[in-house]
C-alpha cells in the first residue's frame, strides 16, 4: 500500500489542525507555520504546537467520545477527527491503589493504567495523534524508530488506517515486542546496535524520504501533544482536580513534560483550580542520564549506554532531558532511578496487590515510587498518582524466574494433600 486511505480533503492548515496556529521553539520562542518539521529555523532547536483554545467547558468535553478525541479542541486535530478510522486510544482507568497504598505507607494512591489502549501501552495516544497529522500533511507511510511499544502501536494505527507502515527496532529487543509488531503485516526492519543507533538511522532516512511520516522525528511536535491526554484524564477522572504527586516513567522524557503542560492548560483554562503539584520522574539505573544529572544539578543531560531490562525507557540520550529536568525542579519533585532487581519486585508488587501486570516500565515506577517515599522525597501524605504505561505480557523475560507453580502434582486427592495446601 502506498496512498493514504480516506485522506480528508486538503484545507488551510488552521483547519487542518484545529485550533493549533503555529509551531513554537522551545528553546528561543520564535514561531513558524505548520508543518512536517520538528527543528526551529532560527536556532534548531525544538519545536512544540502553539495554540488558540477556544472558551471551553467540562460538559463540552464531557459529551465527547470515551477515548481522546473528547480532548480534541486541545490537540492538533480536526475537530471531526473521531469520524475517521484511527484505534480510538484513551480512556484508561484510574485505579484507587488501596492496598499498594498501605503496603508503602501512603495515604491516597492511584495508578493510571494505560495498558488498557489498543496495543497495551500509551503510545497508542501519541500515534494516533502522528496519523492525524500525517494525514493533514499527505504523508504515505507510517514510520518509527522505537523501543518496543511504539513499533506496536505504529503497526497497528496503519493497519488500521490502511497505509503502510515501516519500522525500526533494536535487534535484542524482546520477542514479544517483535511479534505484536509483525502480526499487524507491516514492515518490521531490526537493527544491530541500541536506540539511539536505531535512531540516527531514523533521523537519516526521515531527510531522504519526504513523504513518510516518523512519527517522533519529523511529526514529532504533533505526535508528543498526544501524551497531554495523560494528564487531561487524570484530572478528569479525579473529579477535575489536580493531584498533588504524579510518578512518570522517563524514557525520552517527553511524555513527563506534556503531562505537565496538559496540567497547565487545564488550570489556564479554568477546567481546574490552580493547585500546586509536584513531579516525580523514574528510569532504570542501567539508563538514567537524567537522573544523574538531576543528582548532580546539571542542566544538560549526558549521553549514556542503555543496559537495563526496561528496554522501553533504554534510551541514552533523551531528546526531552533537559525539559524534564527543569520541570522537575519547577514543581520541587525529583528524578529517581532503581536497579534491575528493584524493577522486578516493582512489577511484582503492584501484581500482588493491585491485580495489574505492568511491564518493566511500570515497574521502574512502581520501585521509583517506594524509594521515594523511603528516602523523604515524597510526600506519603499527599495525594499521588503513577503511571503504569504498559503490559506486564510484554516484558515476560523478566519476572520468568520469580514466578511460577506453587507445586507439581499428579492428579490424585493424596497428592494434593501432601503439598499442605
Amino acid at each position: 500500500m502506498s496512498t493514504l486511505l480516506n485522506t480528508p480533503p486538503r484545507r488551510s492548515a488552521h483547519d487542518a489542525f484545529g485550533n493549533a496556529r503555529c509551531l513554537v521553539c522551545r528553546a528561543c520562542g520564535s514561531e513558524q507555520e505548520l508543518g512536517p518539521c520538528y527543528a526551529c529555523i532560527e536556532c534548531f532547536g525544538p519545536l512544540e504546537v502553539g495554540y488558540e483554545f477556544p472558551r471551553l467547558t467540562r460538559a463540552e468535553i464531557e459529551s465527547g467520545p470515551k477515548n481522546i478525541w473528547r480532548y480534541r479542541d486541545l490537540l492538533p486535530v480536526r475537530r471531526d477527527i473521531a469520524t475517521i478510522p484511527n484505534t480510538e486510544p484513551g480512556y484508561t482507568r484510574l485505579i484507587k491503589a488501596n492496598n499498594l497504598a498501605s503496603a508503602l505507607g501512603l495515604k491516597a494512591l492511584w495508578v493510571k493504567d494505560d495498558s488498557g489502549n489498543p496495543t497495551h501501552s500509551f503510545k497508542d495516544r501519541v500515534v494516533a495523534v502522528a496519523l492525524a497529522a500525517a494525514r493533514e500533511l499527505g504523508l504515505h507511510v507510517l514510520a518509527c524508530p522505537s523501543t518496543g511499544n511504539l513499533a506496536n502501536a505504529v503497526a497497528a494505527a496503519a493497519a488500521r488506517a490502511g497505509i503502510q507502515s515501516v519500522v525500526f527496532v533494536p535487534s535484542d529487543l524482546e520477542q514479544a515486542k517483535i511479534l505484536t509488531t509483525a502480526v499487524y503485516g507491516g514492515t518490521l526492519v531490526a537493527v544491530e546496535g541500541t536506540y539511539d543507533d536505531v535512531n540516527k538511522l531514523a533521523s537519516e532516512i526521515a531527510g531522504e524520504r519526504a513523504d513518510w511520516a516518523f512519527v517522533n522525528v519529523n511529526v514529532r511536535p504533533y505526535y508528543s501533544e498526544g501524551s497531554k491526554t495523560l494528564g487531561y484524564e487524570v484530572a478528569e477522572q479525579l473529579g477535575w482536580r489536580l493531584p498533588r504527586q504524579v510518578v512518570i516513567p522517563v524514557a525520552s522524557g517527553s511524555q513527563l513534560t506534556k503531562v505537565n503542560k496538559g496540567f497547565a492548560e487545564l488550570g489556564r483554562l479554568g477546567l481546574v483550580e490552580q493547585t500546586p503539584y509536584r513531579i516525580f520522574g523514574a528510569q532504570a539505573t542501567g539508563c538514567s542520564p537524567v537522573a544523574a544529572a538531576f543528582r548532580a544539578g546539571h542542566d544538560v543531560v549526558a549521553p549514556v549506554k542503555p543496559d537495563t531490562i526496561a528496554k522501553s525507557l533504554a534510551i541514552g540520550n533523551p531528546a526531552d532531558g533537559p525539559y524534564v529536568l527543569d520541570v522537575v525542579r519547577r514543581t520541587d519533585g525529583a528524578v529517581e532511578s532503581v536497579s534491575d532487581e528493584e524493577i522486578r519486585a516493582g512489577i511484582s508488587l503492584l501484581a500482588r496487590t493491585e491485580g495489574v501486570f505492568a511491564e518493566t516500565a511500570g515497574g521502574v515506577t512502581v520501585a521509583t515510587l517506594k524509594k521515594l517515599v523511603e528516602t523523604g522525597q515524597l510526600d506519603p501524605e499527599q495525594e499521588t498518582v503513577v503511571l503504569n504505561t504498559g503490559d506486564g505480557l510484554k516484558t515476560l523475560d523478566a519476572i520468568a524466574d520469580r514466578v511460577g507453580p506453587a507445586a507439581t502434582i499428579q492428579p490424585t486427592y493424596a497428592d494434593f494433600t501432601a503439598t499442605g495446601l
